[in-house]
């Protein structure tokens, strides 16, 4: 991991997450481990010093998560100022819901819901407050500014490799915030500062990182993964809208509805069990729903192709006509 060989990689890496996003000169891109988890509470231990407070918009599972450990390092300097939880995260909130306070070192959100198939196509405006959001399960689904934000993280297990590396960019100005009063690990600043080599990096995650990288930039870059994402969410939406008594979608608001995860119900318990064994004869696995909400969930990361969701829908199709 020290040999001219991986530095290259690990720079290669680095300059495509740059250039596919087209992120500007005053950042840093960091190549860190520990996933997402991790990033829950090293946010608030960076920033959240010498009295500083951060709000939480809560709209699922992790961003809820996300909350949660900003309150055990930070107290009630975390402060939820929104949260769609007493609808079970079934549309996302309203501006007009959202209360940011003036003295917030940062506004957190979680970018796509996996769990309850929410996902903000429009980030909320923070009127000048530091922006930092989760993108685990959405990083590289379309192209989007980074400029509003002054942090962001993805685990890279859902579009960009294997699990056990987080890709994370961060503001320069955000970055001088931080504390260097933590463990030298948990420092935005020391990993920053050493390209983010200060430990041993996870290189196979990060030489397949680059890999996925190249293989976006060429194919089109994120344009043409944006158009190929949104031809499988017309597709699959297409059937679920096109059979709304028979498959009931999840999301209450049609906008918040997620490219990345579609929730659905069917009229019964026998059917969806007899929904997912069907497919998984048709080869088609890992439909059944998360266990705190039931009935089908579909992922449709950026590695599911179009044809893979057109045989999923011809599949929805035909069972509808022989159960419905």
């Amino acid at each position: 991991h020290r040999a001219k060989e991986y530095d290259n990689v690990h720079n290669e890496a680095i300059a495509l997450v740059k250039e596919l996003l087209n992120i500007p000169d005053n950042y840093k891109i960091l190549l860190l481990q520990g996933g997402g988890n991790l990033q829950f509470a090293m946010l608030p231990m960076n920033i959240l010093w010498g009295g500083r407070k951060a709000d939480y918009i809560v709209t699922g599972q992790w961003a809820k998560k996300a909350y949660k450990e900003a309150v055990i390092v930070a107290g009630e300097n975390a402060r939820c100022v929104a949260s769609t939880e007493s609808e079970q995260f079934s549309r996302l909130p309203k501006p007009e819901e959202i209360k940011i306070n003036n003295d917030a070192a940062y506004v957190h959100i979680c970018s796509n819901n996996t769990i309850y198939g929410t996902q903000w196509k429009n980030f909320p405006d923070t009127k000048g407050i530091p922006l930092a959001a989760d993108m685990s399960s959405d990083f590289m689904w379309r192209p989007f500014d980074v400029k509003p934000f002054a942090f962001i993280y993805a685990g890279a297990q859902k579009n960009l490799g294997p699990s056990g590396l987080v890709v994370a960019i961060i503001r320069d100005d955000f970055l001088e915030m931080c504390s260097d009063k933590l463990p030298s690990m948990l420092q935005y600043k020391i990993h920053a500062e050493k390209n983010s080599l200060y430990n041993t990096p996870p290189c196979f995650s990060i030489y397949i990182l680059r890999n996925v990288l190249a293989y976006n930039k060429s194919i089109g870059g994120l344009e043409a993964i944006y158009k190929n994402n949104l031809k499988k969410g017309e597709l699959l939406y297409g059937c679920i809208d096109k059979y709304p008594d028979f498959y009931k979608g999840f999301v209450k608001v049609k906008e918040d509805r997620s490219y990345m995860n579609v929730d659905f119900f069917l009229p019964s318990e026998e059917l969806t069990t007899k929904f997912i064994d069907e497919a998984k004869k048709n080869n088609m696995v890992g439909l059944k729903g998360y266990r705190t909400l039931g009935g089908i969930r579909v992922s449709m990361y950026n590695a599911v192709t179009v044809e893979n969701v057109q045989t999923l829908v011809s599949f929805m199709e035909d069972f509808v006509k022989r159960s419905g």
